[in-house]
């Protein structure tokens, strides 16, 4: 059985349908397994950190999200290995590279994480991804009632990537041979700008979107609400980063699946309904 943290999020719940595809039994991991709304086949249980080993039982893989267990990452990982779990999948981040930024508060959270699986005892696989296609998700709201989107650095490139390639490969991690000890890192085929994806956010609605560029040192939580405040100075450095910078490219997904990743306006056309009104 392969045990999915963040199971309704975008990649967890794209990961779920895989495994469950692959013929594998799956334990969903969520806050709310009444909302869930995951197949009948996954066995949906809440995630709690009280009694982390409940979790586990029967459980030989991991699907791992960077946030899952917070400050008790280190427990939780034991709990899983005392349980019987052998190999764990991390959603790590691209941002863990060499000649980075090791002070960005999103490179701490996840090479902590990446360090408490090495020091676990587990085997491991880690992700590392780049910009995600679903980031766009926060342009949505001005979307649904407008033509034009405010937002940061309209030239700012980067290569997002659809959540369920992400989630291609962390089949192919849990479900095949030869990934223990491997570091994958994932990005989309091609590099856009924030301008060119609200474009082709419109292509897929059939109407023209423009995108309005807003200074930094006015973004706030209108555009950013489920940042939090204080990762918000170091989201901004990071975008202000990709501004006349080609994004990195990789043929990850290719390799490890077999099927070339997904542009965005495949992306675009896969989520239209989250952008109408």
């Amino acid at each position: 059985m392969i045990a999915v943290t963040g199971a309704t999020g975008n990649v967890g719940r794209a990961l779920v349908h895989r495994l469950l595809a692959a013929g594998r039994p799956v334990r969903a991991l969520t806050r709310d397994p009444q909302r869930a709304a995951l197949p009948e086949r996954a066995d949906t249980v809440r995630f709690q950190l009280d009694d982390p080993e409940a979790l586990f039982d029967g459980v030989t893989q991991l699907f791992l999200y960077a946030q899952a267990a917070g400050d008790t990452t280190g427990p939780f990982l034991d709990a899983a290995r005392r349980a019987g779990v052998r190999h764990v999948v991390l959603l790590s981040s691209g941002i863990i590279q060499d000649g980075a930024d090791e002070t960005h508060p999103i490179h701490v959270m996840h090479a902590t994480v990446e360090q408490h699986i090495r020091d676990s005892g587990l085997t491991w696989t880690f992700l590392r991804p780049n910009a995600f296609a679903t980031n766009a998700f926060q342009w949505a709201p001005q979307i649904r009632t407008g033509t034009t989107v405010r937002g940061v650095f309209a030239d700012g490139l980067t290569a997002p990537i659809h959540e369920d390639d992400i989630a291609a490969v962390a089949a192919h991690a849990l479900l095949d041979d030869g990934h223990e000890g491997a570091v994958h890192r994932l990005t989309g085929p091609e590099a856009l700008s924030n301008a060119e994806q609200v474009t082709a956010l419109g292509r897929a609605l059939g109407r023209p979107l423009d995108f309005v560029e807003v200074p930094p040192d006015q973004a706030g939580p209108d555009l950013f609400p489920h940042v939090p405040p204080h990762m918000l100075a170091g989201l901004l450095k990071t975008f202000a980063a990709t501004v006349g910078t080609p994004p990195e490219i990789t043929t990850t997904v290719e390799q490890i699946t077999g099927t070339p990743a997904r542009t965005f306006d495949a992306w675009a056309h896969d989520h239209a309904e989250h952008f109408r009104g």
